[in-house]
């Protein structure tokens, strides 16, 4: 059995085939959990979480780049964006109410990202300011419900490490950081999350590095589809980054598969 800790099923790339990519996912012993970028995906994951009684779980959050700072153009997918808008704010309450649904197990993604910036400095302070007050109001709610978190982080570790302290339990959600951020990361006992982009960064010594306890394995798909399978990734292409791990660490997949579960299970209170 394997638990993809980070997948966007509730995305559009799925909408015409999400009820098979499902069944093939638990067909194969995969559990999943879908993650939100805003109010309509995270909604979007519940509802798909409570069609089955195990194996699909949801996580709920507005993700850095769709926050409504008005100092930056916010790019991407029309689909995965609310109705009215490209960007939005974070109503506390309404996540809150939400978060209700038991098929909720974590707030995210959540987090920094100065990807997508203002190309002034008179602007980019309080671009990094909005971002980091939304990420405290997410917090606050994490530790509101006693639910983890799943952090995002783009071109912003350190100042994310600077937010966070032991009281915040969690993972970084793709991992891309260097070897001392990766320490003080492990330092404040959170997981790592690693996908696909495996395969395109030379983060071999720091996965050699990361305790076996505190390794998750995710796709963050429909994106970062290993170099082994082409087009739209899909929860069962886990199996290559499972395959390259198990060779880092020197132990077979299926124990690094029973490992990284027990990892999922306990971070996000999976009832078997």
């Amino acid at each position: 059995m394997i638990i993809d800790t980070h997948a966007h099923l509730n995305f559009s790339a799925y909408k015409n085939d999400v009820g098979e990519v499902v069944e093939k996912t638990l067909n194969n012993d995969i559990w999943i959990v879908n993650a939100g970028s805003q109010y309509s995906t995270s909604r979007r994951a519940v509802q798909l979480a409570e069609k089955y009684e195990k194996g699909v779980y949801a996580a709920i959050g507005l993700h850095p780049v769709h926050l409504d700072t008005g100092l930056v153009k916010i790019k991407g997918d029309p689909e995965e964006m609310s109705l009215n808008t490209c960007e939005e704010y974070f109503d506390y309450e309404r996540y809150k109410e939400l978060a209700q649904s038991e098929k909720v197990v974590a707030i995210g993604e959540i987090g920094l990202d100065y990807y997508w910036r203002p190309k002034t400095k008179v602007k980019l302070e309080p671009f990094k300011q909005k971002q980091k007050e939304l990420l405290q109001k997410e917090i606050a709610l994490a530790k509101e419900l006693g639910l983890p978190a799943i952090f995002h982080c783009r071109m912003a570790h350190d100042d994310l490490i600077s937010m966070l302290d032991s009281t915040v339990n969690g993972v970084v959600h793709c991992f891309t950081g260097n070897q001392n951020q990766f320490e003080k990361y492990l330092e404040l006992g959170l997981y790592f999350g690693l996908n696909g982009l495996i395969f395109k960064m030379d983060s071999d010594k720091i996965i050699e590095q990361i305790p076996l306890d505190r390794i998750l394995i995710e796709t963050d798909c429909p994106y970062l589809t290993p170099p082994q399978e082409k087009g739209r990734n899909e929860p069962i292409y886990i199996k290559h980054v499972v395959n390259k791990i198990a060779q880092l660490k020197n132990i077979s997949q299926e124990e690094l598969a029973d490992i990284t579960t027990q990892n999922a299970k306990k971070l996000f209170n999976l009832k078997t």
